[in-house]
């Protein structure tokens, strides 16, 4: 029977949350008439998450539970999820209780109109102002800005995709909270939603404010990928037009110093041959980046611990390592 509905929640030493957790999410599904499945990803945990997570899967045949061997980051616990679920759509949350799957109904209903991704936007975030809040208005500020998606809340786990849309946005390091953006460059229709959010019960945050400079690199990642993916060779002659410029304007300088005095000026020559050659060199790799972009063979891998884990399932074998990931 066709899987309508999958819910992945990525899951770090959360042993306290995840008996709640489940039943929260259980409720929400028994209440929906579509099949609907849970797979929760243990991102490496230290504690008894999987252990207490596993013993509900023997209680409830929807829930299916992932291992990972150690702790690889929510972005690859999140795509392990979606590259396993078999729904229709697919709806991410986090692990912590923050995220409320009450919200879940809301979600689909946009996804119903027509939309290809719906994000929650928490609009009533129960966080530090100073370490999560503040932050993360100026980081969703920046993205909206670079990437020309404005989206309130990038950050928020709590989202909904057509499983054919999220199944080809490649997921990679911290890559989770630019899907809309990434989405975005294929033409996916994206919306908005306000969600509840409440406030940690147990634990403590796994971020803060150490991973300001990783949002960055990514950010200027999907820059790349958004601004030069169509037309390389245009972008990349935008580059080196300044540098040959002044090479010529500096070899003009040094051949008009050796015809009025005779002398050539060697640090001039060798800056403008420098400066020139860094200009070749734009041109060039923009031609190859054209070829590169135009034969279709450029492909932006997950992650090689994403394809480990097919060995884990029935009736598919892998030359990969399977001591990457579980399945239960």
């Amino acid at each position: 029977m066709a899987m309508d509905l999958s819910v992945v929640v990525p899951l770090f030493n959360e042993e306290d949350s995840v008996g709640a957790l489940y039943e929260s999410i259980r409720s929400v599904i028994d209440d929906l008439e579509m099949e609907a499945e849970m797979i929760f990803v243990d991102d490496g945990s230290s504690d008894l998450t999987y252990t207490r997570a596993s013993q509900i899967a023997e209680r409830d045949r929807r829930l299916r539970v992932v291992k990972f061997r150690r702790n690889y980051g929510q972005t690859a616990a999140m795509a392990a999820g979606i590259d396993l679920a078999a729904g229709e759509i697919i709806v991410t949350m986090d692990g912590d209780l923050q995220n409320d799957p009450r919200d879940i109904p809301k979600l689909l209903e946009k996804i119903d109109e027509g939309f290809d991704i719906v994000v929650g936007w928490r609009f009533n975030r129960q966080d530090k102002l100073v370490s999560r809040k503040i932050p993360s208005l100026i980081a969703n500020w920046i993205i909206g800005k670079v990437t020309g998606v404005p989206i309130k809340d990038n950050g928020c786990s709590l989202k909904a995709y057509r499983a054919d849309v999220i199944k080809h946005v490649p997921l990679y390091s911290d890559m989770h909270r630019f899907i809309p953006a990434m989405a975005s460059i294929a033409g996916a229709r994206i919306a908005e939603i306000k969600v509840r959010h409440h406030a940690r019960k147990f634990g403590e945050s796994k971020y803060g404010l150490s991973r300001v400079y990783k949002v960055l690199l990514d950010l200027l990642t999907i820059k790349m990928i958004a601004t030069f993916s169509t037309r390389p060779l245009k972008w990349f002659a935008m580059l080196s037009a300044p540098f040959l410029l002044l090479s010529t304007v500096m070899v003009a300088w040094a051949l008009a110093d050796l015809i009025t005095d005779g002398d050539l000026s060697l640090p001039i020559a060798g800056t403008a041959v420098l400066l020139g050659a860094l200009g070749v060199f734009l041109l060039f790799s923009g031609g190859l980046a054209e070829l590169i972009s135009s034969t279709g063979t450029f492909e932006v891998d997950r992650m090689p611990l994403l394809t480990a884990q097919e060995v884990a399932l029935p009736g598919r074998n892998h030359p990969m390592d399977n001591d990457a990931v579980e399945d239960t």
